[in-house]
């Protein structure tokens, strides 16, 4: 059976899961009504999307 021969030392498993934490969400500047949206998705504000009303805005 396979078992590591020395125990791994905290900064070696710290480099391995350097990779593993969240990132930070992009957002951008809605061109229309400019609230925070974020990039490639319909505006939740306004429901615009690539510069046309996709629905209206739920008053």
């Amino acid at each position: 059976m396979a078992v590591p021969k020395r125990k791994t030392t905290p900064s070696k498993r710290g480099m391995r899961r350097s990779h593993d934490a969240l990132k930070a969400e992009a957002f951008q500047e809605c061109p229309n009504c400019g609230e925070l949206k974020r990039p490639h998705h319909m505006c939740t504000a306004c429901g615009h999307y690539n510069g046309r009303e996709i629905i209206s805005p739920a008053d």
